[in-house]
C-alpha cells in the first residue's frame, strides 16, 4: 500500500459526506459502549488518518446527526467477557440506551483455555438486557489479529484458529438474537499489516477508521429506507 495513503484517499474508508448520508434521520439519542480496550481505545496512531478511536468516531458521527445524542463509553483494558458483564452491563441499562455496542471475548481467546461456550454465555445475557430495554444491539466478528507482524510465528495458527471461533460464535449469536453484526474477520485488509500496532494484540488507526465505516454502514442498512 503507497505509503502516501490517507484515510481521504483509502478505498475502505469513508467518502466525504458520506456519514452523514448514512445516519441522515437516525433515530438514536443514547448510545453506550461496552467491552474491553477495542472499545475503550488503544489504537496505534497511522500517519493520514485521525488519532481518533472507533467507538468515539461512531458516537461523534452519530451525533453530527444529532446533536443531543448522549453517549458514554464503559470500555476498559484486559477485561474478559464475564468481567465485562460484571462491570458493564448495570450502568450501561442505568443509562437507557437505544443503540448498545458491545466487544469483549477477544481477551479470553489470546488464552489456548478459552472457552468458547462460556464466552457466547456472557455475550448472550448482555445482548438479551439491552434489547429488553429497547436498544439496538451492535455486534463484531474482529479483525483476525493473527496477521498482525508482532504476533510470533510459533503462536499464529492457534491464535488465529480461536480468533476465527469467537467471530464465528458471534456471528451465530446475532443471527439468533437479532442484533445489528458487523463481520469484519474476512475483510479484504484483515491480512494488511498496516492493520494492526506492534503490540501484537490491538490495531492501528487505520483499522478503527474501516471499522467506523463498516460500522455506520451497517447502521445505515437498518434504518427504513425513505419513501421515493
Amino acid at each position: 500500500m503507497p505509503s502516501t495513503l490517507t484515510e481521504s484517499t483509502d478505498p475502505y474508508c469513508l467518502r466525504r459526506g458520506e456519514a452523514a448520508e448514512l445516519l441522515r434521520r437516525h433515530p438514536w439519542r443514547r448510545f453506550v459502549a461496552l467491552g474491553d480496550s477495542v472499545v475503550e481505545g488503544m489504537c496505534e496512531p497511522t500517519p493520514g488518518y485521525p488519532d481518533v478511536q472507533w467507538a468515539d468516531r461512531i458516537a461523534a458521527e452519530l451525533a453530527a446527526v444529532r446533536p443531543e445524542l448522549a453517549y458514554r463509553n464503559l470500555g476498559r483494558r484486559g477485561l474478559r467477557a464475564h468481567q465485562v458483564r460484571a462491570e458493564q452491563l448495570t450502568p450501561a441499562l442505568a443509562f437507557e440506551p437505544d443503540l448498545a455496542l458491545v466487544v469483549c471475548g477477544g481477551n479470553d481467546a489470546f488464552h489456548p483455555a478459552y472457552d468458547a461456550d462460556a464466552v457466547d454465555a456472557e455475550l448472550t445475557v448482555m445482548i438479551g438486557a439491552l434489547r429488553d430495554v429497547g436498544a439496538d444491539v451492535v455486534t463484531i466478528g474482529m479483525f483476525d489479529v493473527s496477521y498482525s507482524p508482532a504476533v510470533p510465528e510459533p503462536l499464529r495458527a492457534g491464535l488465529q484458529e480461536r480468533m476465527r471461533r469467537l467471530s464465528a460464535h458471534t456471528a451465530q449469536l446475532a443471527e439468533r438474537l437479532g442484533t445489528l453484526h458487523v463481520h469484519l474477520t474476512d475483510h479484504p485488509l484483515t491480512v494488511d499489516p498496516s492493520m494492526y500496532s506492534t503490540d501484537g494484540r490491538h490495531g492501528s488507526a487505520r483499522s478503527d477508521a474501516v471499522a467506523t465505516a463498516e460500522t455506520l454502514r451497517r447502521l445505515s442498512a437498518h434504518l427504513p429506507r425513505e419513501p421515493r
